[in-house]
């Protein structure tokens, strides 16, 4: 109960963020695109870099929890290179997103977004994994990190077997990431169009 409470409220939080974000895009314009064109387009195709990184990476993560997050502690591929990798790609695919806007105030709250509530989700999730596999939760920790991957201590098996409904369900939530960035540049579009108002300037 307790569990399913964090996610929805997790979830909520996002969605409140994201749709505020979207109504601000809705009348307003970059700065930079318009005055400084080179380093919108340069935010821009930085933020496309990071969504793909982000959306690759959360395939690959679910590739891995697919039927396995709520029974067995996974460690082996991005959850090899570091315990919250799912975390890790979500916030560069959200960052990504906001860098797609060719601003820097949006990726600038989505990042702080992250850095002020996700470590307390990272903590209680922790704290019922410890519950649920004991020393052999203590042991991962005490050998991968918690949050920045490390690419050194990689490890993946040659055959790894997934419930392939819930990764279908995973795969879309990655898509999320792909479609956001292509609605955001249909705006940017707009916007240069003068479809769209242009109320103020975002940095």
């Amino acid at each position: 109960m307790i569990k399913s409470f964090m996610v929805n409220h997790r979830t909520g939080f996002s969605q409140c963020i994201g749709l505020s974000s979207l109504l601000l895009l809705l009348v307003s314009t970059s700065f930079w695109n318009l005055h400084h064109p080179l380093i919108g387009k340069t935010l821009s195709i930085l933020g496309w870099i990071l969504n793909g990184i982000g959306a690759l990476g959360r395939i690959w993560c679910a590739v891995y929890i697919a039927g396995y997050k709520n029974n067995t502690l996974v460690t082996a591929g991005p959850y090899s290179m570091c315990r919250n990798p799912l975390y890790f790609f979500s916030m560069a695919g959200a960052v990504g997103v906001g860098l797609a806007t060719e601003t820097l105030v949006i990726p600038l709250v989505v990042l702080i977004f992250f850095m002020v509530y996700y470590p307390t989700v990272i903590r209680n999730e922790e704290k019922n994994l410890s519950q649920m596999h004991s020393k052999e939760y203590q042991n991962y920790v005490e050998a991968v990190p918690a949050f920045i991957p490390q690419p050194g201590i990689l490890f993946e098996p040659e055959h790894y077997t997934v419930n392939p409904r819930i990764l279908k369900r995973h795969l879309m939530d990655a898509v999320w990431f792909i479609w956001l960035c292509g609605l955001v540049s249909m705006l940017a579009r707009l916007h240069t169009e003068k479809i769209l108002p242009e109320w103020f300037l975002l940095f």
